[in-house]
């Protein structure tokens, strides 16, 4: 089941992290998925999670994937709110530009939200590494605690 849209390209920038040829701060990595920080966040802690399977949008994993990718998006998300002492959290997925998506390699925003935080807009500004890297070992430390 897909859009009518172009087939993936293996250059955008997550294929490239996916690869190692783009550092990252991550926070979890298995078989099926690669979760790290969004280096120009709209809020403390907002994170993405992507799945190793190449993939345009949602429309365009299969099923099975799907399946499995979605269980690691909730097991980062419930980290992310421990780490961040979050209220709650926005779950976004865009697919396609009129969607707004820009990085076109299908990915889950999870965004930590706080009582009377609104979201910072997407300014295309990138946050300073040293912040994104003590965030993510924030949620490593919890996904750790959790595990096993």
């Amino acid at each position: 089941m897909t859009l009518s849209a172009p087939a993936y390209d293996d250059s955008n920038i997550f294929a490239k992290i996916l690869r190692g040829e783009i550092p990252c701060h991550r926070v979890f990595e298995d078989e099926v998925a690669l979760a790290f920080m969004d280096v120009m966040p709209r809020g403390d802690g907002h994170t993405l999670v992507i799945p190793k399977v190449p993939a345009r949008g949602l429309l365009d994993l299969p099923s099975d994937a799907l399946a499995a990718l979605m269980p690691r998006v909730q097991t980062v998300a419930a980290a992310v709110v421990t780490a961040f002492a979050a209220g709650g959290f926005v779950l976004q997925q865009f697919n396609e530009a009129v969607s707004g998506q820009q990085v076109f390699h299908l990915h889950f925003h999870i965004l930590p939200a706080f009582p009377g935080v609104p979201l910072r807009p997407h300014t295309g500004e990138m946050q300073k590494p040293e912040i994104l890297k003590a965030h993510a070992e924030r949620v490593r430390a919890v996904l750790q605690a959790t595990a096993g």
